[in-house]
């Protein structure tokens, strides 16, 4: 007898189905996986085995027992299978009688455990997105994948414990549980937060940082050290948007993919900050492997990736950047094909003057390439605090994030009604002709923007994102033209790092 069942092979942020094919015939008593499967896939062959056994399942001796994973020029990867080939072997041996309509209309995920328990499997939320989009009524997880399975509406999930629990579902012997997705609930302050009132002086640093979470601009932050670029660094995350439902998703199939989803948390509503020590190798940052894997600039996707002393960094770390903060993706290719990853996210690094390096100066400055800078829109020179800023206490005039993350919040609602129906939400998105339509420039900013591309060698790159910048100022001001004055604004932080 030959029974077929649904699952899905996970490829980058997209899922693949998958037919479990189940039969066997008369012969040695031997089980085989076909299908391109890999180690994990193969050892389900015992896994499967004894936790049948443990639940009071037994087959007839005699039989040669084939699963094939079709397609079969997809690798199979990881212990996802174990549940679609345990039911197939009871349907195959007429052991369990399962109605033919529901396999037909249900995708079946999970890992299992030597005594019959479901274990969590990673990339559940991306196969519920390939369920609705096929059609499949139903996808099967285990109880605790169940809450991000359930946040793609029009799929009905069925989270079970263990593999008994299903089968008793699945015969109508007993009613599923309801699997809820989590509730929507504002999104509360992190545990260490830090409030921009905390940060003593540095307004000149704290206004680009302004700028930057109302546009999605990068900055860089250069200058002596306990100047306090760090913790600006930290305070910043603070200022940034609630990520709307949408953006959440996006995040969350990320880090679902990467088993980096906590298991309380099966939605990821704040903004990731991912912060990289200057050790961390090329293939850790943009993604790869042997089986390609999301990096930290995915990771960072709608968030922040902060790189703190970036004069350490190797260079050819630092070049693997350039691609990413261009085209806000990062496309790893490998023998098998190549796998493209979101990294839409903002850029905030922080490095000390070269003579405060702890290698050779000459070598960490020359590690930062024009071609990198070029695609920071903000360098500010964060200078010593001085004492009179230290001694002032947080009342004395001192901004909170939340005013200025009410000013962030309300350019980004312009922003979002400027460009709606043009698929990009933020300035730092526009290409070169959506600055031509939106921003228009009157003849005295024209003007200074000529004199400062004759003056500081503006690249087109870096008068492009200069006007960006300037449209996010004007934002910022409630204006709908773009003025002078913010031009020259924008301009102040097209500069290079201080020695």
């Amino acid at each position: 007898m030959l029974t077929q069942l649904t699952s899905f092979a996970g490829i980058g942020l997209s899922c693949e189905k998958i037919t479990v094919e189940v039969g066997w015939t008369a012969g040695e008593g031997r089980f085989f996986i076909v299908g391109l499967a890999d180690m994990a896939v193969q050892e389900s062959k015992q896994r499967v085995s004894h936790a049948l056994r443990h639940v009071g399942f037994s087959f007839k001796t005699g039989r040669m027992v084939i699963v094939n994973l079709a397609p079969a020029d997809i690798r199979k990867i990881g212990p996802r299978y174990d549940l679609p080939i345990a039911l197939g072997l009871l349907i195959a041996h007429d052991i369990i009688h399962i109605p033919k309509k529901i396999l037909q209309t249900t995708a079946f995920l999970g890992e299992l455990a030597l005594d019959g328990a479901l274990r969590h499997v990673t990339g559940v939320l991306p196969a519920a997105i390939a369920c609705k989009k096929l059609g499949i009524k139903t996808l099967v997880v285990p109880s605790m994948n169940g809450p991000e399975a359930a946040l793609i509406p029009d799929v009905e999930v069925i989270a079970p414990k263990t593999l008994p629990e299903l089968i008793a579902i699945l015969q109508g012997d007993t009613e599923a549980s309801p699997v809820l997705p989590p509730r929507d609930e504002d999104q509360a302050t992190h545990r260490d937060a830090i409030d921009f009132a905390d940060v003593r002086g540095q307004e000149q640093a704290k206004r680009a940082l302004e700028i930057a979470a109302a546009g999605g601009h990068n900055v860089l932050l250069s200058g002596t050290p306990g100047s306090g670029k760090t913790l600006l660094a930290r305070a910043f995350r603070n200022i940034l948007p609630p990520l709307t439902r949408e953006e959440s998703i996006e995040v969350t199939q990320i880090y679902s993919v990467a088993n980096l989803l906590p298991e309380d948390t099966p939605l990821i509503r704040h903004r990731p900050f991912r912060v990289v020590h200057h050790t961390a190798s090329g293939v850790s940052i943009v993604g790869g492997g042997q089986i390609p894997g999301p990096g930290e600039i995915s990771l960072a996707h709608r968030g922040v990736l902060f790189l703190d002393e970036l004069g350490e960094f190797p260079a050819f770390v630092l070049e693997v950047l350039r691609q990413p903060l261009e085209d806000r993706k990062i496309t790893i290719t490998r023998a098998r094909g190549s796998i493209t990853f979101p990294a839409d996210f903002t850029l905030i690094a922080a490095m000390n003057p070269a003579k405060y390096s702890a290698g050779n100066p000459g070598q960490a400055s020359r590690k930062i390439s024009a071609p990198l800078l070029d695609r920071i829109d903000l360098t500010v020179d964060v200078r010593a605090v001085p004492i009179e800023d230290l001694q002032r206490k947080p009342s004395e005039g001192t901004e909170t994030s939340a005013s200025i993350a009410a000013r962030v919040l309300a350019a980004r609602e312009r922003q979002a009604k400027r460009f709606e129906g043009r698929g990009i939400r933020t300035n730092k998105e526009m290409n070169v002709k959506q600055i031509d339509e939106l921003c228009v420039l009157d003849a005295a900013s024209e003007k200074l923007l000529r004199q400062a591309v004759e003056r500081m060698g503006l690249s087109a790159r870096g008068y492009h994102r200069t006007i960006k910048v300037a449209r996010t100022i004007a934002d910022l001001s409630n204006s709908e033209k773009i003025e002078t004055t913010h031009i020259a604004e924008a301009l102040q932080y097209r500069q290079t790092t201080n020695d």
